[in-house]
């Protein structure tokens, strides 16, 4: 029997295997550059998110008719936490606070898998804030502001001026008769559909139906959604010339 020696590799046969493991090396090292690089992008989104979310603004859902005509239900509104921080809280703003005590019947629970990346998006500032705790109304008082009502036509009194408030509120005002004073880093709050608000008026026993300064997340500024909605949210004449 004749022994035949093994057919030599042909050099290109070997360049070309060595290039395969170079380019299947080099791809790895590619793909994980491009998961670190997207890994950092959305790593500085999510930063950068919950600190507009902590320092500047904030996205809410109007749960309520408590607003209306001003708010719709549905709404999704922005409160500006630079501009509360920056220019302080004034007579007729919108504000959305936190439930000083007792003011609603509790927390929205979301449950399961879709309540919980709800809730991870609503933390990080990706979707409005629903969790029911939060209420918004419209700022009538501020600290030393003499508010009470009403008079004989059933107007607003603040600091002596009779209020009328056709312009931005429906239903109205005097349901509860009171008499009060705003204390210091206190605000006084009801909603623009007066018939049907569960607002300052009716949470007298405790500072006066105040709400603390502490306690209100943000003014808002804008209707940001539905589109049809959009437009910004003023502050009412009739209230801002109220001073004493």
């Amino acid at each position: 029997m004749t022994q035949t020696d093994p057919a030599p590799v042909a050099p290109d046969t070997v360049a070309s295997e060595s290039d395969w493991r170079r380019r299947l090396r080099a791809g790895g090292m590619g793909f994980l550059h491009g998961f670190r690089e997207v890994g950092i992008v959305v790593g500085t989104a999510l930063v950068l998110s919950i600190i507009l979310r902590t320092f500047i603004f904030q996205m809410f859902y109007v749960p309520s008719e408590s607003m209306l005509n001003t708010l719709q239900v549905g709404d999704k509104i922005v409160a500006s936490k630079i501009t509360m921080t920056m220019q302080g809280v004034h007579r007729g703003d919108v504000v959305v606070f936190h439930d000083p005590g007792d003011w609603l019947y509790g927390p929205v629970q979301q449950t399961g898998w879709r309540g919980t990346v709800t809730n991870v998006l609503t933390n990080i500032g990706f979707l409005p804030s629903n969790s029911g705790e939060d209420l918004v109304k419209r700022v009538v008082g501020v600290a030393g502001d003499h508010v009470q009502c009403c008079t004989k036509n059933g107007l607003l009194q603040v600091n002596g001026h009779a209020l009328t408030e056709s312009a931005y509120t429906i239903g109205p005002t005097n349901q509860v008769d009171f008499n009060i004073t705003v204390p210091k880093d206190h605000v006084f709050v009801m909603g623009d559909n007066r018939a049907n608000s569960r607002d300052s008026r009716f949470h007298l026993d405790v500072a006066h139906g105040t709400v603390p300064l502490s306690e209100v997340r943000g003014i808002v500024v804008l209707k940001l959604w539905p589109l049809s909605h959009f437009g910004s949210v003023p502050a009412p004449a009739a209230l801002t010339n109220a001073g004493k």
